[in-house]
């Protein structure tokens, strides 16, 4: 991904936290005839080893997770995002541009593995990680999944293929106005705040990762 030094973020702690608030993310690889191929998935990002491990799962009838298991994976988690106007800045000799959250994740993708001798088994390892996922978007529904017949659990389980990927390379950009004078932050900020969600959400990220009192004069 292409970064200038003004937009990344290498906090490991906060770009777990964003991908786990923006955890809706995309994963990139060919598929079984060597053609680009993207998945969009939910995901469950954990604190673990270096930079972290995902764990989703696919539909068992997208053979997308064929061509990826155990190979290199790239995962896309997207924040907010905004056009931002020129007319926004102090210079007229200004152009428009686009204010982002982008964090690319890479890591070698592992199958939770089917065991036809022990279908038990792999019920309970499939039904770990939905409990996982249930735990991360609708803790409340754990009961009601829990209440379902066990029959009808294991068919579901039994329509998914887990993974995970223990992440081996992990790049933030936060584009947020950095490389403006102080000024244009500052009106670029008041009117995010005062926009749309997304926006809002930019707002807030600018009042975390840059000081508005930051100079610099790289370009654009």
């Amino acid at each position: 991904m292409y970064t200038p030094d003004f937009n990344k973020i290498d906090d490991r702690a906060l770009l777990i936290e964003a991908m786990r608030l923006y955890s809706f993310a995309i994963l990139f690889g060919p598929d079984a005839a060597g053609h680009p191929v993207a998945t969009n998935l939910p995901l469950v990002v954990h604190d673990e080893g270096e930079f972290g491990v995902l764990e989703g799962h696919f539909a068992l009838a997208n053979s997308h997770w064929k061509s990826l298991a155990n190979r290199e994976t790239l995962v896309v988690f997207s924040g907010p995002h905004s056009y931002v106007s020129p007319s926004l800045y102090a210079s007229l000799k200004s152009v428009p541009t686009w204010n982002y959250i982008a964090i690319h994740a890479t890591g070698t993708l592992e199958i939770v593995e089917d065991d036809p001798n022990d279908p038990a088994a792999t019920h309970a390892r499939k039904d770990a990680l939905l409990k996982r996922l249930i735990a991360a978007y609708e803790p409340a529904y754990a009961a009601q999944w829990n209440e379902l017949p066990i029959a009808y659990r294991i068919s579901m389980t039994s329509g998914i293929v887990g993974f995970r990927i223990p992440i081996a390379k992990l790049e933030g950009k936060f584009k947020l106005s950095q490389n403006r004078p102080e000024i244009d932050r500052q009106t670029v900020q008041a009117a995010h705040a005062a926009g749309t969600p997304d926006q809002q959400a930019l707002a807030v990220w600018m009042q975390r990762i840059i000081p508005l009192t930051q100079e610099s004069s790289q370009p654009d």
